[in-house]
C-alpha cells in the first residue's frame, strides 16, 4: 500500500500565519504538522509516499522532507497546482499510484492514535474505499455518514439539517484505483471544486462497498489559529517530558517540559509543563511559561508571562506584559509599549513587530 500526502491549499484560514508559509509546516509542540502525518503513514508500514503540492509553499516543504530518508522513507513529489478540489489532488497521484491501494492524509491533520488499525483492516478484494469518522456532538457542522448494520456506508451527506448519524468524515481515506475512475466523471460542485465525497457516493452507486472506521482517540485539523492551540494542548498532554538542554541553578521547572538541545532556561526563569522550548532557545530570567506552552527554536524569551501559545520559533519576546492563548509566526518581534492592555489574545504573523 502507498500513501498520499495531500500539502496543498492556501492556508487562508491560518492568515496572517500563513502569508509567507504553508499551513502544513506550522509546529505542534516543535513539530511541523507535516512530520506527525509522515510518521503516522510510516508507522502504518507505509513507506512509498507521494506528496501532493500546491502552488504556495512547494519548495518549503520539498527543503523540509527531502527524499523522505530522514523519515524512513521514500517520498515522491506530485505537483497538483492550483487547488481544484480533494478529488482533484487525489487525481494527481494516479501516475504515482499505479494498481495499489492507497492512503490519502490530509497534511493539516492530527491524529492521536495513527492509522495502523484503519491500514490492517482494510481488504480491498472487498472494499473499494474506506473512511475515517468520528462520532461528534454537533453532525449538522459536518460531512455525515450513514451505515448499514455490516457498518459499510450507504450515503454522504454534506451538512446535513437532519443527520442520518453522528458519524463525520475526517479526512483519513483508503482507497482502490477504481476511486480514479469516478474523479474522471465529476463535475465542479456550487464552490467549484471536484469533491472526494461525490467520487465516493458514485464508488456507492456503482454497487461498490465502502467501509467505515470509527477513530476513538482525539483527531484534529489544524486548519485556524484557535485549532492549533488546542492541537497544541493535546499533543503537549501526551509528552514525557526530556531535558537535553540546560536549566542554571536557580530556575524553576516543574511538571513534563520538553527542553531541546541548546536551550537555555536562566536562573530566576519559572517554567510550569507541560511545555516544550525549541533547540538553541534562552529562556531569560524573570520569565514565566505557563502550562501548554510551546516556544520555537532559536529564540529569546525575556521578561514576559506567556502561557497556553505557541511561538513558531527565530522569535524576539521582550516585554513586561502578559501572553495568552495566542500564535505567534516565524520571526516575529514582540516588546513592550504602555499602549495595549495585559493578556491579550492574539494572532501574530511572519517578520512582524509587535509593541504590546
Amino acid at each position: 500500500m502507498k500513501g498520499v500526502l495531500l500539502a496543498g491549499g492556501t492556508g487562508s484560514r491560518l492568515y496572517p500565519i500563513t502569508y509567507t508559509g504553508p499551513k502544513q509546516l506550522v509546529p505542534i509542540a516543535n513539530k511541523p504538522v507535516l512530520d506527525y502525518a509522515i510518521e503516522d503513514l510510516r508507522e502504518a508500514g507505509i513507506t512509498e509516499i507521494g506528496v501532493v503540492l500546491g502552488n504556495k509553499g512547494r519548495d518549503a516543504i520539498q527543503d523540509h522532507l527531502g527524499d523522505g530518508s530522514a523519515y524512513d522513507v521514500e517520498i515522491t513529489y506530485i505537483v497538483q497546482g492550483n487547488p481544484l478540489g480533494l478529488a482533484h489532488a487525489v487525481g494527481c497521484a494516479r501516475d504515482f499510484v499505479g494498481d495499489d491501494s492507497f492512503v490519502v492524509y490530509l497534511g493539516d491533520d492530527l491524529m492521536r492514535d495513527g492509522i495502523k488499525d484503519m491500514v490492517a483492516n482494510f481488504d480491498p478484494s472487498q472494499y473499494s474505499a474506506g473512511i475515517g469518522l468520528q462520532e461528534v456532538d454537533e453532525p449538522s457542522r459536518y460531512g455525515i455518514v450513514e451505515v448499514n448494520d455490516n457498518g459499510d456506508i450507504v450515503s454522504l451527506v454534506e451538512k446535513p439539517d437532519n443527520p442520518p448519524s453522528n458519524l463525520a468524515l475526517i479526512g483519513i481515506y483508503v482507497f482502490t484505483p477504481s476511486i480514479f475512475e469516478q474523479i474522471e466523471t465529476l463535475t465542479p460542485s456550487w464552490r467549484g471544486e471536484l469533491e472526494i465525497t461525490d467520487a465516493i457516493q458514485g464508488l456507492l452507486e456503482n454497487g461498490s462497498r465502502v467501509q467505515s472506521h470509527l477513530v476513538n482517540g482525539w483527531w484534529k485539523d489544524t486548519g485556524k489559529p484557535e485549532d492549533v492551540l488546542q492541537a497544541n494542548r493535546l499533543v503537549l498532554d501526551d509528552i514525557d517530558g526530556q531535558v537535553e538542554g540546560e536549566i542554571e541553578d536557580g530556575a524553576s521547572v516543574s511538571g513534563r517540559v520538553e527542553l531541546q538541545k541548546g536551550a537555555v532556561i536562566e536562573s530566576g526563569a519559572v517554567v510550569r509543563g507541560p511545555a516544550s522550548i525549541g533547540a538553541g532557545t534562552r529562556v531569560c530570567s524573570d520569565t514565566y511559561i505557563g502550562p501548554y506552552t510551546s516556544i520555537g527554536e532559536q529564540s529569546v524569551v525575556d521578561n514576559v508571562h506567556i502561557e497556553a501559545s505557541v511561538t513558531m520559533g527565530h522569535n524576539e519576546i521582550k516585554t513586561d506584559r502578559k501572553i495568552v492563548d495566542s500564535l505567534v509566526g516565524r520571526e516575529a518581534c514582540i516588546k513592550s509599549s504602555d499602549s495595549k492592555p495585559e493578556g491579550e489574545r492574539m494572532t501574530v504573523g511572519r517578520n512582524s513587530t509587535l509593541e504590546l
